[in-house]
């Protein structure tokens, strides 16, 4: 009796793309979006505490209700945090995996010239992505849920922000790690647009300065801040 051979399941889309290497560029694009476009919005909202307490606090109340009343209070907030977290863990996975096969397929490494042809926000990605994640831990620790911040007071934001960046400490590690995102974001950027088709060699130099115009302006938006708190603009 012949025993019946199992046909092997052929793999889904979504994991044959997942698993090329191209298909993990492109998450790592569509990500490297939606977090670029958040950090804007973000960088936007938190530039308003310049303009007070009063207005920080109305627009941290704000962002609480957007959808109302479709969405209940706090719904969209904590949508958005789920999508912003579902694109962190998907840009981070694919980056490292990415970063593994790249050093499978070169096991000698660089030496002499080939070395210094790599970009310094080429061979910075990789600490400063985990300079990155180290900071996104710290900051939901500092300002979402106010575990590690001593002088929180619940539903006031602009106070909360002032007792954090009060301590240098967290505005030198804030800092450093806006220096890193402004790195990262000048790299990416470009990379992204490349991976996304949007790069040609006649767009090549408006797509370099985009990307380092914006990284730029991203890095001094959010370092404002704590400098300051620091200086005592905002205080």
């Amino acid at each position: 009796m012949a025993l019946a051979t199992r046909t092997a399941k052929p793999p889904s889309l979504i994991g044959s793309v997942w698993r090329s290497t191209v298909g993990k560029k492109a998450v790592m694009a569509v990500t490297g979006v939606i977090m670029l476009a958040y950090l804007v919005a973000h960088m936007l909202g938190n530039l308003k505490v310049f303009f007070g307490a009063g207005e920080f606090n109305h627009y941290g109340a704000w962002i609480r209700t957007i959808g109302e009343p479709f969405l209940h209070h706090k719904w969209f907030l904590w949508l958005a945090r789920v999508a912003l977290s579902v694109s962190v863990v998907l840009h981070g996975v694919a980056a490292y995996q990415l970063s593994r096969r790249d050093l499978a397929a070169r096991p000698v490494k660089y030496q002499g010239r080939g070395r210094r042809r790599t970009s310094y926000a080429t061979r910075t990605m990789r600490w400063g992505g985990v300079i990155l994640g180290l900071f996104i831990v710290w900051h939901i620790l500092d300002l979402t849920t106010l575990t590690v911040n001593p002088n929180a007071q619940e539903g006031r934001p602009y106070e909360n922000l002032v007792a954090s960046f009060d301590r240098w400490y967290v505005s030198a590690f804030y800092i450093a790690a806006m220096l890193a995102l402004g790195l990262h974001i000048r790299h990416g950027f470009w990379s992204a647009a490349q991976t996304l088709g949007v790069g040609s060699p006649r767009r090549d130099r408006l797509l370099k300065a985009l990307s380092g115009g914006l990284a730029t302006l991203l890095t001094c938006g959010f370092i404002a801040v704590p400098i300051g708190v620091l200086t005592g603009v905002v205080s």
